[in-house]
């Protein structure tokens, strides 16, 4: 998967040249027009070549996640940015246009998905589609608005239709970790969307049957790795009754063993070395980078409740205040193929990471 805007530019095609044949031993040879070359396809971006930005800049961030983030995605919103745009992108104070129409995208995309009478038997792609946008449309609304719109209601109601009998969801397994590998993280990412949902949603009665059921299915199927035992932190924070006092320090001590000496950490080292390259080279487990700090950061700080003067964290807030790219990014390489994806997404929790640190007004 990639994002839209960055996407490279297909290869021409070329037309077969037809070749004179020889009418006899000593006929002239008729010479051919010769085809023009097909255009060279662009490198590839190398994402760790661009130089440090001198300080922070959130204009910078704001305009390389505007860049990346799409108003329209064709058939496939689970890919790409724009769940991970319309998570962080409120926490940049700069409205602009692109921001209000990847909103009303994601707002029609709930309309065509509610048509489409989907049901824990639809396909994964369908399903997962369904449960991060209800899941994302509800953060936006916390973090905008306050208050809980029509629509984002009624995608929120779509993850109670998509949702297995045993409380978890047929996730898309794409085998791109750490979003599109396992059933876990749906149920997770179902359980913070519903949480963090405005308005008492998560009182009603369809959210609070279906949370009950993923409370049962996340008992039943434990976190295998340390990406999936901190979404279960962010989710236990949201709505409660997940986990226990003593699995929660837990998991706030071991999240913060795999920090890095410059105060960062490696995404890929919250695989615990489940997560494979495609390329079948190693994962980089000591490299600090964008997601790997961000991500860690923001459930520290809005899930672990570790304070924001805590030595550790203000540590990982000077790696991400120095880490900035000058493309105003921070790069992560990404455990599976795509550092584009995974530099994005990086991003976008690296700013929620500033924010919940107050680094961001």
């Amino acid at each position: 998967m990639r994002i839209s805007s960055l996407r490279l530019l297909a290869l021409t095609a070329l037309l077969l040249a037809s070749t004179t044949p020889l009418c006899a031993a000593d006929a002239p040879v008729t010479a051919t027009k010769a085809e023009p070359a097909a255009p060279q396809k662009p490198a590839p971006k190398r994402w760790a070549d661009d130089p440090l930005l001198p300080e922070f800049s959130a204009i910078k961030a704001a305009e390389f996640l505007d860049a990346g983030a799409q108003a329209n995605e064709g058939k496939c919103t689970a890919c790409h940015a724009t769940f991970a745009y319309l998570m962080a992108r409120p926490a940049l104070p700069f409205a602009t246009a692109k921001h209000a129409a990847v909103r009303a995208h994601l707002e029609k995309w709930t309309a065509d998905l509610a048509g489409l009478q989907l049901n824990e038997a639809s396909k994964p792609q369908k399903i997962a589609e369904a449960v991060m946008t209800g899941a994302v449309l509800a953060q936006h609304d916390a973090a905008t608005s306050g208050k809980l719109q029509p629509i984002s209601r009624q995608a929120l109601d779509l993850l109670w239709q998509v949702q297995q009998k045993d409380g978890g969801y047929n996730w898309l397994k794409l085998n791109d970790p750490p979003s599109e590998i396992d059933n876990h993280f749906g149920a997770t990412m179902a359980a913070i969307g519903t949480g963090l949902a405005p308005d008492g949603y998560a009182d009603t009665p369809a959210a609070h049957t279906g949370l009950e059921k993923i409370r049962s299915y996340l008992r039943a199927h434990p976190p295998e790795h340390m990406h999936q035992r901190a979404m279960l932190l962010l989710a236990d924070h949201c709505v409660g009754g997940l986990m226990t006092d003593e699995s929660r320090r837990q998991t706030v001590s071991d999240l913060f063993a795999l920090q890095r000496p410059d105060g960062g950490w490696a995404m890929a080292s919250l695989g615990d070395g489940t997560w494979k390259r495609k390329d079948r080279t190693p994962q980089d487990l000591t490299t600090s980078d964008g997601y790997g700090t961000g991500f860690s950061v923001y459930v520290l700080r809005l899930a672990g409740r570790v304070p924001e003067d805590d030595p550790r964290i203000r540590r990982a807030v000077t790696w991400l205040r120095t880490h900035q790219r000058a493309g105003g990014y921070w790069y992560t390489r990404s455990p599976r193929n795509s550092d584009e994806l995974s530099t994005y997404v990086g991003t976008a929790y690296a700013i929620l990471a500033l924010k919940v640190c107050g680094e961001i007004p």
